[in-house]
């Protein structure tokens, strides 16, 4: 189906916002491991490292990746419709599947993401 001059075009958008989402979310995942990492290290050593700094840069890394989250999910919901409207001979159901549930995945990522900003929105500010 790509090989086709109609449709070469839709589908290099499809693969530039796939690719967008793999790599937002190639950066969201290790940023969640480490501060994962960090959170359980002031657990187990019982002490909660309060620096304005440390808050700062997880404040504006947790910001950036919310936006490119948010960026990235919309991209991904908005292919999958477009897959859907134009019919069953541009997308396997299985392709479709999968378009929404990487679509969905990115939405839980960004709401979660989005909290832990806003939490340490409220945490930076009363520093």
């Amino acid at each position: 189906m790509c090989l086709t001059w109609g449709f070469l075009t839709f589908c290099l958008h499809i693969m530039l916002f796939h690719s967008y989402l793999v790599t937002v979310m190639g950066l969201v995942i290790p940023w969640s491991i480490t501060l994962l990492v960090v959170d359980a290290y002031s657990v187990f050593i019982q002490y909660l490292p309060v620096q304005r700094r440390l808050i700062m840069i997880i404040f504006f890394g947790d910001m950036m990746l919310s936006c490119l989250s948010l960026a990235a999910a919309c991209s991904t919901a908005s292919i999958a419709d477009l897959l859907l409207d134009a019919g069953g001979s541009h997308c396997p159901p299985k392709l479709c599947g999968r378009y929404q549930l990487s679509a969905a995945m990115a939405f839980l990522s960004w709401f979660l993401s989005s909290v832990s900003f806003l939490f340490n929105f409220w945490l930076f500010s009363s520093l």
